[in-house]
């Protein structure tokens, strides 16, 4: 049987590399992730394996990755609605799936908080990915108007993380 913590590494390392599907066969236990555009759990089973073969399953809407959703207690995922932005307001963005840290330790106060100004070079947050911390620094000179994800929450790549009234 697969534990949760190494299902999570499994989807971080399948999104942050070129591979599009990697199966696994661990005592009767047969897991499958396949990533045709975003990471998602496709298939987990226990033995017996029969070989089937089905078409990629199409969505309408994004599917929340299974790392994401297991990370996630649903009141937090409800204490985070996602605000549209205003014309005028600049998006941080995370570059990669990871970690969010907005401190440099749990004891640290935050590198950022609401109405706190910046530059290009200021460090924003923490982006923890596969055991290495990475400093994202804001890439824009301006004024933090929103923080939108939390300390420890699980952030994809591309989402949203800040909100900066640009100078």
């Amino acid at each position: 049987m697969f534990k949760l913590s190494e299902i999570k590494e499994l989807i971080k390392l399948v999104d942050q590399t070129s591979v599009h599907e990697l199966e696994i066969e661990n005592e009767g236990t047969r897991l499958l992730i396949r990533k045709p555009g975003k990471t998602e759990v496709v298939n987990v089973q226990a033995a017996p394996i029969t070989h089937t073969y089905s078409h990629a399953p199409q969505f309408s809407q994004p599917v929340q990755p299974a790392a994401q959703a297991f990370a996630q207690p649903q009141a937090a995922q409800e204490a985070a609605p996602s605000v549209p932005p205003a014309e005028n307001l600049h998006q941080i963005v995370s570059p990669m799936v990871g970690t969010f840290y907005s401190s440099p330790s749990p004891e640290a106060s935050a590198f950022v908080k609401v109405g706190d100004r910046i530059n290009e070079k200021s460090v924003v947050c923490i982006l923890e990915a596969m055991k290495l911390m990475n400093e994202l620094e804001a890439e824009v000179r301006g004024e933090i108007v929103e923080i939108l994800v939390s300390n420890g929450q699980l952030v994809e790549y591309g989402q949203p993380l800040f909100l900066v009234k640009p100078e």
